[in-house]
């Protein structure tokens, strides 16, 4: 089985790659420097001579803040480049799988979106991924969305990272009026490995329960075994360039066992961590 990955670079690509070859993929990784999805003639030439089974399509432009300033770009790689590997995708009838986000929603519900909830994205980078979504749903007959949130891994900045590198702070405020769901990368990962043997269509894949940023923060310390000044504030308390939904908490599909709770999965994401 042939797959292609656009983003491999990136901090999901980094651990999903290992962990499907391992399974017996033959892989091709690309990057912005092998592949720019957003050239539909490179797109097309890269993933046609190639001729993947599967394409999980990592790439995106995540810069939450910047896109507010940035949007071409952001609409570029998000839409455009989302709609050309969807349009191969479908030429040489392979399976896609997009990576979205919980940002598509607008925070308002107050109980877990689920994946036929109607999107109503708050910031240019979730109307961009939502965009994406639809050029997907276009475009291509055989695809997964997987929508996601609150990402972390080994191999990138994230949360759990910044908040221990933070901990000699004599005072360490974080939002708590922001309601999410945690996701370790290799949560993502083995979510993505059940849904591609479900039917095509949206899933919601991500850790399993919800937490604000300040009970997030409390938990990774807590584990870590680390005393901090922990304080809880508001989204007011620290302005931002793009606003983000106070509520995004994404049920996980059709009740199916996709993920585990969120604190279990930062249990495994510590302990290796701490062998790494």
């Amino acid at each position: 089985m042939k797959m292609l990955v656009t983003g491999a670079n990136g901090m999901l690509g980094q651990d999903l790659c290992p962990y499907f070859e391992k399974k017996g993929y033959e892989i091709l990784r690309t990057d912005y420097d092998t592949l720019d999805i957003c050239n539909e003639e490179m797109t097309k030439k890269v993933v046609s001579n190639y001729k993947p089974d599967i394409i999980i399509h990592c790439a995106a432009y995540t810069n939450v803040d910047k896109a507010e300033d940035d949007i071409e770009n952001a609409h570029k790689i998000n839409v455009i480049g989302a709609k050309n590997v969807a349009k191969i995708a479908k030429e040489i009838n392979a399976v896609m799988v997009y990576i979205s986000t919980d940002y598509v929603f607008d925070g308002t519900k107050n109980s877990p979106y689920l994946p036929d909830d109607k999107p109503n994205p708050i910031n240019v980078y979730g109307k961009t991924k939502y965009e994406g979504e639809l050029e997907v749903q276009k475009y291509c007959e055989k695809f997964y969305i997987a929508r996601t949130s609150w990402l972390y891994g080994h191999k990138g900045r994230n949360f759990v990272e910044t908040m221990i590198s933070l901990k000699d702070k004599d005072e360490l405020k974080v939002v708590n009026d922001q309601k999410g769901c945690p996701t370790w990368t290799m949560e993502l990962i083995y979510g993505i490995e059940k849904i591609l043997k479900m039917p095509y269509g949206i899933y919601h894949v991500c850790g399993s329960n919800s937490a604000t940023w300040y009970e997030f923060a409390l938990e990774i310390f807590k584990q870590s075994d680390l005393k901090v000044n922990l304080v809880p504030c508001l989204t007011d308390d620290f302005p931002r360039k793009a606003k983000r939904p106070f509520y995004s908490v994404m049920k996980n599909s059709k009740e199916l066992n996709l993920t585990r709770d969120w604190k279990l999965a930062l249990s495994d994401y510590l302990k290796l961590r701490g062998d790494n």
